[in-house]
């Protein structure tokens, strides 16, 4: 037997021993594991690439010479006591391009997306009651601010949920959202300048933010009332232009310090 007919028999061996029985059930596809930045100091840069789709979507006017320049914000960070969350959007100058949330469980020094970017979207506040209920708002901000609705989670935001405030496509936005406990909790709505009725609105909630009543209306801004014994707030979002970077700080007494980093630039739009 020649060398080269030894070898091609030994490949069909091992090409065999890698193959199922036959009748034999498929093997589980895993899933792509989302990327992980870690935070060594410098501020890290969350992974973005403009598609023609995001272009177009956006009606942004981008050209090889005159290319979009693409941020990240960062609006609203909490914490469990166990994890970190921070949420925000991802922008050009002229349109929001996608809502972003991020998560932390060693206290900031890595960090993955918690929830699938939303096209022309954004998130704005976050709060936990405790350490497993929490809740996020949002938005559609294309063309108008519409559809406002909430994240939820009841495990600590390993996982989390879309739910909408109402059940029919309508303008406004999320202006304060509070939850006293798992099930109650209030919010203000925005209706916009344009609304036929009067344009601000406080709802309820009893069941964790699925389903909401409306309790108060007025053409003047409402407001939620915050709590006597409500603490300080022990998280932020702080833009800092010496980094360019949005840094997420925790308070420790008067001071703050440095938990994490995100870069604001992203990268460009451009046609492919």
């Amino acid at each position: 037997m020649g060398i080269r007919t030894a070898l091609l028999l030994i490949s069909l061996a091992l090409h065999a021993q890698e193959q199922p029985p036959a009748g034999a059930p498929p093997a589980p596809q895993t899933s792509p594991q989302p990327a992980v930045l870690e935070y060594g100091g410098k501020p890290m840069l969350v992974p973005f690439h403009c598609t023609e789709e995001d272009i177009r979507s956006a009606g942004l006017s981008c050209s090889e010479n005159d290319p979009c320049a693409v941020y990240l914000e960062l609006s609203a960070v909490a914490s469990t006591g166990i994890r970190i969350y921070a949420a925000g959007n991802i922008h050009t100058s002229t349109a929001t391009l996608y809502s972003i949330l991020l998560g932390s469980d060693d206290n900031g020094h890595t960090w993955h997306e918690s929830f699938d970017r939303m096209r022309s979207s954004a998130f704005d506040t976050i709060q936990f009651a405790d350490a497993e209920n929490g809740w996020v708002s949002g938005l559609a901000v294309s063309p108008l601010p519409q559809d406002p609705f909430l994240l939820h989670t009841t495990d600590g935001g390993r996982t989390w949920r879309k739910a909408n405030i109402f059940s029919e496509t309508a303008y406004g936005s999320i202006l304060q959202f509070r939850f006293e406990d798992k099930s109650s909790g209030a919010l203000i709505i925005d209706q916009g300048a344009g609304s036929a009725t009067d344009r601000y609105a406080r709802y309820e909630s009893t069941d964790g933010g699925d389903t909401w009543s409306v309790k108060e209306t007025n053409v003047k801004p409402l407001t939620l009332k915050r709590p006597a014994a409500a603490p300080a707030p022990e998280w932020r979002a702080r833009a800092d232009a010496n980094s360019r970077s949005f840094q997420i700080e925790h308070r420790d007494g008067s001071r703050w310090t440095v938990v994490a980093a995100f870069a604001v630039n992203l990268g460009v739009c451009r046609p492919q």
